[in-house]
């Protein structure tokens, strides 16, 4: 199958590593325009060089804490300049914080919902109007697989994702009549940027830590992030115009919960 992206412009928060980079080189790579947004300049300039080595795109770099809320509509008015409309949206900035639910504060509580939920809300309701007005959009708010069978010391994260589910399956309703498309896409283990910070976490080597997570996962292996953003660009693309509203496990069978 033959996915193309054509004549779109996507706006990829978390997107100068990890996923998010991923998911903008496929984008990228499919024929789109691209804002890539992440709080670090030199990490941004070297994802937008390293995505314009696989393509002929647009790409521009969006430096931003989408933590807050005129961060995150600084962002958006950068992208709208470069490129007139934004058509696709990935709310992927976010990291992993889990404890034992006595051990979390109000101030971390609010920085989790703020960095997660608020920042899909906060982008959402930006490009929401055009999306709407020209009968085309698509919008992924990646999670995690926490989001349907949390564990324990999981919190804030796995209340956070839960939330983001629900907006998801909310929106996609609202969104429907209007050909406006939302998706969740939830990961487990993914062998991305963030793992050695979670071995770390862990007190464990790294190799040591991807050995015993792999050994917890039915397919005995960490997923790349290639296969992620090979979803993501399916789910974004004409080719899934009838899939809006689903939370999909990208976990390697790792959830308890389809």
């Amino acid at each position: 199958m033959d996915i193309s992206l054509q004549g779109r412009v996507a706006l990829v928060t978390g997107g100068s590593r990890g996923i998010g980079l991923a998911v903008a080189t496929k984008f990228a790579e499919s024929g789109a325009d691209v804002a890539i947004v992440a709080r670090g300049r030199e990490a941004l300039d070297l994802a937008v060089t390293a995505i314009g080595s696989t393509s002929r795109a647009r790409v521009i770099a969006c430096v931003g804490d989408v933590a807050v809320a005129g961060d995150i509509a600084r962002v958006y008015q950068e992208a709208m300049r470069a490129f007139g409309r934004i058509d696709i949206a990935v709310n992927n900035a976010g990291t992993s914080r889990t404890g034992a639910f006595g051990s979390i504060s109000d101030e971390i509580w609010q920085q989790d919902l703020d960095q997660k939920l608020f920042a899909a809300i906060r982008l959402a309701r930006l490009v929401w109007p055009q999306m709407k007005e020209r009968r085309w959009g698509r919008i992924i708010n990646v999670l995690n697989i926490g989001a349907k069978a949390p564990k324990p010391k999981s919190l804030p994260t796995s209340v956070t994702r839960a939330a983001g589910m629900a907006l998801t399956k909310a929106l996609a309703h609202e969104g429907a009549p209007h050909n406006v498309l939302v998706n969740a896409l939830l990961v487990g283990f993914i062998d991305s940027a963030q793992v050695p910070q979670m071995a770390a976490n862990a007190s464990l080597p790294l190799q040591e830590f991807v050995s015993k997570r792999s050994s917890e996962i039915p397919l005995g292996r960490p997923g790349r992030t290639e296969e992620f953003a090979n979803l993501a660009c399916f789910l974004v693309s004409d080719a899934a115009s009838y899939i809006t509203g689903t939370a999909i496990n990208v976990d390697g069978g790792s959830s308890p919960v389809a």
